[in-house]
């Protein structure tokens, strides 16, 4: 069976329509923007989706990939501003906003944004000193992620984290750091330990001073109580209470014994004392006692016999 003109014509066109919207359908995955260049010149950004273009006058340029992507910052040195050399390297993520800018404002993306990031390392921790390069870690970050987002800025990327992974000083350089740190917390123990003593020493004095004023508070009510019991003796030998006088005498007399006796220094020796000699003693105090009152007595009767009767009016 032969084909004629028009069954060829018709097999033509359904071809070349077929070639059209081949040329015309582009199918874009998900986090992915193309751009679209007519006769070399950039026109538009395809979205992830459907899309149609004009076959044979426009195509794909290039392939932007819209995901969060991250680049690895080799290990780079670094001189601190107190000439200290350290190895430092990183990591920085980064996200394409714009994928014409990112296409056609630089060339080669990835490089331009791992100098951009290496450049700003060594400037930004190249103006700090060893102890501050070390201790300073998150405020060096957030340095970086600020000035590299803002040279990246015109290529439309966005840079959402820079992290510096490892800075690591020489050998000699930690061995030193090791022997600093060692002489810093001996001297902190040091000056705990001085603390500590003074705390000691002054609760030491604080309890010797209250002891010595409770010691003295206990000596003045012992005198005073001494000299009220020998007010009290003294008033009742004033009234003729013989035996106050007898107790007063023995009492001291006990207490006087009983400290030569424990006296470790001593070196008399003590015979036994009868009891009866102690208490015909006491006896004997209080016999003179007696004859001093009645002394007293009889010494006042006279005084008062001396005296000339008193002649009142009315007797005379």
């Amino acid at each position: 069976m032969g084909f004629s003109g028009f069954d060829i014509a018709l097999l033509v066109l359904v071809a070349l329509v077929v070639l059209v919207l081949f040329k015309g359908i582009r199918t874009i995955p998900q986090g992915y923007n193309y751009t679209v260049e007519r006769f070399g010149r950039y026109t538009r950004t395809l979205n992830p989706g459907l899309n149609l273009i004009v076959p044979f006058v426009d195509r794909v340029g290039a392939k932007m990939n819209m995901m969060e992507q991250v680049l690895d910052v080799p290990t780079q040195e670094i001189i601190t501003r107190d000439n200290a050399t350290v190895a430092v390297d990183g990591i920085a993520f980064y996200q394409v906003l714009n994928a014409a800018q990112a296409a056609y404002q630089v060339s080669g993306l990835q490089n331009a944004i791992l100098n951009l990031t290496m450049t700003n390392i060594r400037t930004v921790m190249g103006s700090m000193d060893l102890d501050e390069l070390l201790s300073n870690r998150d405020a060096i970050n957030e340095r970086l992620l600020r000035v590299v987002d803002e040279a990246a800025h015109p290529w439309g990327i966005k840079i959402t984290r820079v992290e510096i992974k490892d800075i690591n000083p020489p050998a000699n350089l930690v061995e030193s750091m090791g022997r600093q740190m060692m002489a810093e917390r001996n001297k902190r123990a040091q000056i705990l330990a001085a603390e500590g003593l003074k705390q000691s020493q002054i609760l030491e004095a604080e309890g010797r001073k209250e002891a010595a004023f409770r010691d003295a508070e206990a000596r003045e009510r012992s005198a005073e109580a001494e000299a009220r019991a020998t007010q009290v003796v003294s008033e009742a030998i004033s009234k003729g209470d013989v035996q106050a006088l007898n107790y007063f005498v023995a009492l001291k007399y006990t207490e006087a014994l009983t400290k030569i006796g424990s006296a470790t220094n001593s070196k008399l020796v003590l015979m036994p004392i009868e009891a009866s000699s102690l208490i015909g003693t006491l006896g004997g105090i209080g016999e003179i006692a007696k004859e001093v009152f009645r002394s007293e007595g009889t010494a006042a009767a006279a005084r008062q016999a001396a005296r000339p009767p008193v002649v009142r009016p009315s007797e005379t």
